[in-house]
């Protein structure tokens, strides 16, 4: 009940994001979706930096698909249903670190949140330059397909 209830919160939170970044009816949903499969990837790989990773490339992946379904920009998916993953509490706690002196911890916190951040991108790209590198070929093979008597 917990991880559907974060989810759940997720998903409400890409929506106001999705509000924010003027998107319009069915893509607030969409957004929406994208945070909530992203935060459940990413809370069932135990929040480590690979299931952040895995968690941004089931976000560009499912974000593909759907920019191409309505023949919208990828962009404003992406980044809206990224929003959960971002690290701010990890830069916040870094730079509190620092401030009251302790560099052990400032150090420890600053590679974790750059890990997780570089993970995010990472993950995104990756997915996202593989989904593109595939889908002609596939729309390809479907257009060759159907003109043949």
């Amino acid at each position: 009940m917990n991880l559907l209830w974060q989810c759940l919160c997720a998903c409400v939170v890409c929506m106001g994001f999705a509000l924010v970044f003027n998107m319009h009816d069915l893509g607030i949903l969409i957004c929406g979706g994208g945070g909530a499969i992203g935060w459940l990837v990413y809370c069932t790989g135990n929040k480590t930096i690979f299931s952040a990773f895995a968690a941004a490339a089931a976000i560009a992946l499912f974000s593909e698909s759907v920019a191409r379904l309505r023949r919208c920009p990828v962009t404003g998916y992406l980044m809206i249903s990224l929003l959960p993953l971002v690290p701010g509490s990890g830069i916040y706690y870094a730079m509190r670190h620092c401030v009251l002196g302790e560099y052990d911890l400032f150090f420890s916190t600053l590679l974790s949140t750059v890990g997780m951040a570089a993970s995010l991108a990472l993950g995104a790209m990756l997915a996202s330059s593989v989904f593109r590198s595939v889908f002609p070929r596939i729309a390809q093979h479907r257009n060759t397909k159907n003109s043949s008597p």
